[in-house]
């Protein structure tokens, strides 16, 4: 008996459990819907309005719908579209939606007070939908922007790119074309992109109530100091206007310049012995540049020295004279050659060619003249001895 009981108690329990899933979960609600988020909203004399609309299928099989407007006011023209087209039907698919505008253009002479309107939908099997729209004839409000970022301040160097994410909010009744403008120290470079886009633009269109994000790009010159730099984003719409102050917190970035003192980059040196020529090395940046490192490239079986090799640091605008000792290789031939002079730190670098002459030794030199002459005396002796015979 015991387990007949037990037996009866597992088979029902699924049962029960389903049961009890069945009355947590809300009725499945089937039917054609008529959508909006606003369904009285204010209206102006004058002006063009949008109503965005929403046609739901729930559960049916799918169908045209004929639209309908009733109610209209005398003088009033309300345009029903879809995809910016006019159209006088629309067709959701079972459990998905289509969205509608309303486009209500208000007479200038129309009179304050509220109209109802009502958007009917039908279809051929008794399916049917409707919404009724209050239409408040208000005064006009004037128009109101709003202009904020999440990062107002960036730090970098002046080789950075500061771009700042810049939100343009339109809390006017109505769609305006908003124009971008920035204020910033003299030499600094500012272009305007939106969100997700590359085009540099100068406006941008923001329907009523909507936002968009815009990205302000500030490119600062090359020389620029350290230092804090602010720059003022302004935007403005009939009469509107709205500003928002960035900066720029621009760190010191050094720059190294290799040259020789009077800025000519050649020499002379001779076959197997060493040269020396002076490099002059400038820090033209605006912050000091350390571990500095020299390092050159010579022909192969050269030799080259530096002296020093290291500096610890050159700070911004000092200047420092470099020894380079440079020895031609024994068998190297006469003729101009070229060597590479380098100077390398941290994220920064600077280099210079030099073309080296190379002529041979003037000990050589005589050796070879005494070579001549000697063998001018020999032929000259044959000469006088083999003539006479």
């Amino acid at each position: 008996m015991r387990r007949l009981i037990v037996l009866f108690a597992l088979l029902a329990t699924p049962l029960f459990a389903s049961q009890a899933v069945a009355q947590l979960q809300p009725p499945v609600t089937q039917g054609l819907f008529l959508l909006t988020d606003y369904p009285a909203q204010t209206v102006r004399a004058g002006e063009v309005t949008t109503i965005r609309v929403k046609m739901q299928n729930s559960g049916l099989a799918p169908e045209p719908m004929a639209l309908s407007l009733s109610g209209v006011p005398a003088g009033w023209k309300i345009d029903m579209l879809g995809g910016g087209q006019p159209v006088a039907s629309a067709m959701p698919g079972q459990n998905e939606s289509v969205t509608l505008q309303l486009r209500v253009e208000v007479p200038k002479d129309a009179k304050p007070g509220a109209q109802q309107v009502v958007l009917s939908a039908k279809g051929t099997r008794l399916q049917s939908a409707e919404l009724p729209l209050t239409l408040i004839v208000g005064t006009e409000a004037p128009a109101k922007l709003s202009l904020k970022s999440r990062l107002p301040s960036l730090r970098g160097t002046p080789r950075s790119s500061f771009e700042y994410t810049v939100t343009v909010g339109n809390d006017s009744g109505k769609d305006l074309t908003v124009a971008l403008s920035a204020q910033g120290p003299a030499n600094f470079q500012t272009t305007f992109t939106e969100g997700f886009g590359s085009n540099e633009i100068s406006s941008i269109p923001i329907e009523a109530g909507q936002t968009k994000d815009i990205k302000v790009k500030v490119t600062p010159p090359r020389d620029v100091k350290a230092g804090d730099y602010p720059v003022l984003v302004k935007v403005a719409a009939e009469g509107a206007t709205s500003e928002l102050r960035v900066t720029l917190q621009i760190s010191g970035q050094g720059k190294l310049a290799l040259s020789t003192k009077d800025g000519r980059l050649s020499g002379e040196a001779e076959i197997g012995k060493t040269s020396t020529y002076t490099l002059a090395l400038t820090n033209d940046g605006t912050a000091a540049v350390d571990e500095i490192e020299m390092a050159g490239t010579v022909p192969t079986n050269w030799k080259v020295e530096f002296n020093p090799k290291t500096l610890a640091t050159l700070a911004p605008g000092e200047k420092k004279d470099v020894q380079v000792l440079v020895t031609p290789a024994d068998k190297a031939i006469a003729g101009d050659y070229v060597a590479q002079f380098r100077a390398t730190a941290r994220g920064e670098s600077s280099a210079a060619d030099f073309r080296i002459t190379v002529t041979t030794s003037t000990l050589w030199g005589m050796v070879g003249i005494g070579i001549i002459a000697v063998a001018l005396l020999v032929l000259l002796g044959a000469v006088a001895r083999f003539g006479r015979r």
